[in-house]
């Protein structure tokens, strides 16, 4: 529907009884629409986004959607657009879930970077680390309360017209990735994908880790004007995602220091764990570059080049009628990953891949949520394949040969990434299954961050159930120290079971998983006994 359609089919129209005013279309994607609204009852201003009508069929997918939006309510930080009410309503005939949130009067970030492009070529460094910090604050609080956005882009963040940070859309992407709706399909992966993670990409469960990946993405295309990983298609721009190294950002704006090309760098790594281990400390060290360096207008090299995903593309499913091209050193197979020094400090050959994703320079710590290696979830069907430029008999061997290439190419990878898995759970454990740790510490041992603690409350006062008001919600104890995970299960009286496990990413003490999972229901009269995987600070 165009914009205007949009604007003359719902101005005037009202929700919720009449307690919203529908008025000036502020924008529409894909899956939703905001439109400017009045908010009768508190005489004020809002901004109302508006599910498409496909989604609001599916009654699991609406329920999933108003409990994500009252834990988006939760969130209270000045760089996060407020939440004030969720609900659905009928608009000509269709049930159209509806969310209401604080009306930001200002302009997309992108709106902003494009005008910096125009007047400079890209958006000046110091200015985009502090719009980048800004952002990373937003997400430092929403990982604190376990909710990973999935979706950071430019798009999803606003700028006040007093140049305030504003960060929007929290928890749409989690509703439609939980699977209750038929939209959320094998295959299928929410997100856009110029900004996934290479786990995303993949259909890997992600932490918060994924979100630093996606921010390093946007700071890469504010301080260039463009971004690192450009393609065709959606399919090719994902394995560029897993298998592409970015180019400095530097070799396209001659005037960024190398502090902002390793700042990125670091937040673009395949692996999760060679990642800022928090949006905090990439907050702290966006802040410490933005004042380590004189600031300068940004100084484009013409015609300098990104990475494309088509080389990747093209080698894992050659064009119908061509002979797949040569290997190339860009390319990283998924076979054999080279070695790389450790970057904690201690030289060590790349093991075989720990979980299903190759990674690039061949850094192979296993994920603290372990990944399971199942192949990429994309599917090409046949209106994807390019149509043959020559008819005739001849051609047909060459196009028959082409796609047993593909067949051959695609079943390979399946099979090496299957054969890399299997249990990379079980690999911390010895024979009998029980968990082995180190007797002493090994180069490399880490202590955790003391500092990440929980309250007593979290467990004496659990949040109760949206779905059975006898049931309460399991709290989030992931990545928090276990000295206060301890203190807050003795406080409540609650079973549990320690497991230590050997990473040294997170550190010693750290609990690396929980189960039950966090937000899950359970009678707070008969508790279930929790079981904790904790981090020995020993290399795995």
């Amino acid at each position: 529907m165009s914009q205007d359609g949009a604007q003359g089919r719902y101005a005037g129209r009202a929700l919720a009884n009449n307690r919203y005013q529908l008025r000036d279309l502020l924008g529409e994607g894909g899956m939703a629409s905001v439109h400017l609204a009045h908010d009768t009852m508190l005489d004020r201003p809002v901004a109302i986004k508006t599910l498409h009508t496909e989604l609001g069929r599916e009654q699991a997918f609406r329920e999933r959607f108003r409990r994500e939006a009252q834990a988006v309510a939760k969130l209270t930080h000045t760089n996060i657009v407020s939440v004030f009410d969720t609900g659905e309503d009928t608009l000509d005939g269709s049930t159209m879930p509806y969310i209401v949130m604080e009306y930001v009067e200002g302009r997309p970030l992108g709106s902003v970077l494009d005008e910096d492009v125009r007047q400079f070529g890209a958006m000046p460094a110091d200015k985009a680390l502090k719009i980048t910090a800004d952002v990373l604050a937003a997400l430092e609080i929403s990982h604190e309360m376990g909710l990973v956005h999935r979706d950071i882009k430019p798009g999803n963040v606003m700028m006040t017209k007093r140049g305030v940070v504003k960060v929007m859309d929290f928890g749409i992407a989690r509703a439609m990735q939980s699977g209750v709706t038929s939209m959320t399909q094998t295959g299928m992966v929410v997100g856009t994908p110029q900004y996934l993670s290479p786990e995303q990409a993949l259909g890997r469960g992600v932490d918060a880790r994924s979100d630093l990946y996606s921010v390093g993405i946007m700071l890469f295309q504010l301080v260039t004007g463009r971004l690192p990983f450009e393609a065709d298609s959606p399919l090719a721009i994902a394995y560029a995602h897993v298998q592409e190294e970015p180019v400095a950002p530097s070799s396209i704006n001659r005037s960024l220091p190398p502090a902002v090309d390793a700042l990125v760098a670091r937040a673009l790594k395949k692996n999760p764990n060679e990642r800022f281990p928090s949006a905090e400390a990439m907050r702290d060290e966006c802040l410490r570059v933005a004042a380590s360096f004189q600031a300068a207008p940004p100084s484009i090299v013409p015609g300098a080049q990104t990475a494309s995903g088509a080389g990747v593309g093209s080698a894992v499913f050659p064009p119908v009628g061509q002979t797949p091209p040569p290997p190339t050193n860009n390319v990283q197979t998924p076979y054999q990953p080279a070695p790389t020094p450790n970057p904690y400090g201690t030289p060590t050959p790349a093991p075989a891949p720990a979980y299903g994703y190759p990674q690039q320079g061949g850094y192979q710590t296993p994920a603290p949520n372990g990944y399971a290696s199942t192949p990429p979830p994309y599917t090409i069907s046949p209106q994807q394949a390019p149509a043959s430029s020559g008819g005739g008999k001849s051609n047909k061997p060459v196009i028959l040969g082409s796609i047993v290439v593909s067949v051959i190419a695609v079943g390979g990878l399946i099979a090496a990434l299957l054969m890399n898995g299997g249990g990379s759970d079980d690999d911390a454990k010895g024979s009998d299954g029980a968990s082995t740790s180190a007797s002493s510490h090994p180069t490399g041992y880490r202590t955790g961050d003391a500092t990440k603690t929980i309250e007593k409350t979290e467990c004496t006062e659990p949040q109760e159930s949206y779905n059975d008001p006898d049931k309460v919600q399991m709290p989030d104890f992931q990545y928090k120290n276990w000295d206060s995970v301890l203190e807050c299960l003795k406080a409540a009286g609650w079973h549990y079971d320690p497991t230590p496990v050997d990473e040294n990413t997170w550190g010693q003490g750290t609990v690396m998983k929980q189960y039950p999972k966090a937000g899950t229901d359970f009678d707070p009269k008969n508790p279930p006994e929790m079981q904790f995987d904790v981090s020995s600070g020993n290399p795995a």
